[in-house]
Parts: C-alpha cells; structure tokens; sequence
C-alpha cells in the first residue's frame, strides 16, 4: 500500500482531547492534526518527534489534517488506525496475506453477532464463512510488541462475537497489525487489559485463529514528493513476557 499525494513530515508538539495532535510544520508554522487512534499511544512518539500527516482538502472536515505516523529513533510507527483495514484488505485481494490467502467475496464492516457487532472484513473460504477481525498493534516494550495498550471493552466484546461465529461452524481470525519493524515477539497486554488477555486465551482455545503480522513503514522523498509505502515483512511468533522484560 502506498500513498504519494498530500504528505508532510512536521514535529509532533503534544497531543490532547485524544484525537487532536500539535504539529510544527517545516516553515514554523503549528497544526492541529485530527488522529484517528483512541488509545495511549505508548512507545509512539515523544515530543518533537518527527511527524507525517496528510493534508485533505475537504470542505466538509474541520481539521485539515490526519496523523498517520510518527518516528521513534529509526523507525516510523503507524499510528493511524484506519490503515492497517485497508492494507490486510489489499493483501486479502492480492493473495499475500500470509495464512489468509483464498478468501472470496470479500465485503469490509459487515454486521454480525448479538451484540449489535461489525466485523472489519468478512468473507468465503471454501464454502466457509470467514470473519477477521483487525487490530492496529504499536506498543512497543523491549522486543515485545503488544495488544491492548489500553483497557478495550469492544475488543473484548469482538472475541466473544468472533468465539460464537466459531461455534456456528465459521472461520474466525484476529490480525494484530504491527505498524512498525523494530520487534521481534508479539504478546497480549494482560498487565493493561487482563480482562481482554483471559478472553483471548479462552478464543484461541476455542478455535481463533491469531495472525500478528508485522509492516515496516517507509518513508521517501521523489521529485520533492513524499512517499509512504507499507512493507509487509512476516508474522511474528506469540511469546509470552517475562517480569525482566
């Protein structure tokens, strides 16, 4: 997935209100960028990071600008959470979703379950249904990346709906997108969300299929254009912490 149109690389000041992020662009010039991401947002950045938005000329839109993605040392993190949907989708369509591949009649945010649910993306797969769901994934703690990295009642409430699909004879599968490629190990949260931990354990037992798959963001320049290209590298083993680490 690439996108080339409307893309600066500012300073990220502070961020407030949750959804509003002070950025210092090149000229000296502060914005307030709407982000898309309602969690803490841990290990994403500090202040004065760098900082890529995308300008978006909408008329409708108060703020005119999107956070996607800030830079903790070498490496860009994904913070938006709107992207990670839309590049499992495109790697649905193109076959090179890892062990998600042959999946037909792919329709995104498709009402399911009893607890009034959307699944991000549902599909066929051998006459079976399939539901996946997908979680941006970015707290970063030694070689350990994470998930929750705040307390999530929806996501807890996503496996109890993804647990029941199971039950009915249906695939399920949860993507931990990992929008950054400075990890080794992905594990659930359960010092955060020990409440979400215990229920994800009781849906793999149950059949949920868990697939963290790691992206490295690259960020480059072309005739004075800037560039964002997520690059899909591999999934990542489910290792437990340790206290030491």
């Amino acid at each position: 997935m690439i996108i080339t149109n409307d893309l600066l690389i500012g300073k990220i000041l502070k961020r407030y209100k949750r959804f509003l992020v002070d950025i210092e662009l090149p000229n000296g010039k502060t914005v307030i960028a709407h982000s898309t991401n309602t969690g803490s947002m841990t290990s994403c950045w500090e202040p004065g990071d760098p900082a890529l938005i995308k300008f978006i000329d909408d008329p409708k839109r108060k703020l005119k600008y999107t956070l996607l993605a800030c830079k903790r040392g070498p490496t860009w993190v994904g913070v938006d959470t709107s992207s990670p949907h839309k590049l499992v989708l495109e790697l649905l369509k193109s076959g090179k979703c890892f062990g998600l591949n042959g999946i037909k009649e792919l329709r995104s945010e498709v009402k399911y379950g009893s607890e009034s649910s959307r699944i991000d993306i549902w599909g066929k797969h051998q006459k079976k249904e399939i539901f996946i769901e997908i979680k941006n994934t970015t707290l970063k703690r030694g070689p350990w990346v994470s998930f929750p990295d705040a307390v999530t009642e929806r996501g807890t409430k996503h496996l109890r709906e993804l647990q029941k699909m199971i039950k009915k004879g249906h695939r399920a599968a949860l993507v931990f997108l990992i929008q950054r490629n400075d990890v080794t190990y992905f594990d659930v949260a359960r010092d955060i969300d020990p409440t979400y931990a215990q229920e994800l354990a009781k849906a793999i037992k149950n059949g949920l299929e868990i697939y963290p798959i790691c992206v490295e963001l690259k960020v480059s320049k072309t005739k004075g254009r800037i560039i964002l290209k997520w690059n899909p590298k591999k999934i990542l083993p489910f290792k437990m912490m340790t206290p030491k680490d």
